[in-house]
């Protein structure tokens, strides 16, 4: 198991999992909020196309969670206003 934190908290997920199955299994289902609008997004195709997964990694703006790897000390934010 491998830790990492997600909007301040640590979690943890079987090294080889998804960002995006790493927060499913924690229950944590909003990856973004739209700009215009403010509606939550999250997974929703799980194969990087439609790009309603995206979250910050390691402040890195607009990572696709469901195609990248989850990772020991990853810090995993929601992605607000695009």
């Amino acid at each position: 198991m491998i830790t990492f934190t997600f909007n301040g908290t640590t979690l943890t997920a079987p090294a080889g999992q998804s960002v995006a199955a790493a927060l499913i299994s924690h229950q944590e289902r909003i990856t973004r909020y739209t700009r215009h609008q403010g509606s939550a997004r999250g997974l929703f195709c799980g194969i990087g196309v439609c790009f309603d997964c995206l979250v910050v990694i390691n402040g890195e703006r607009s990572q696709r969670s469901c195609i990248t790897m989850v990772q020991e000390g990853m810090v995993i934010q929601v992605q607000d206003g695009s």
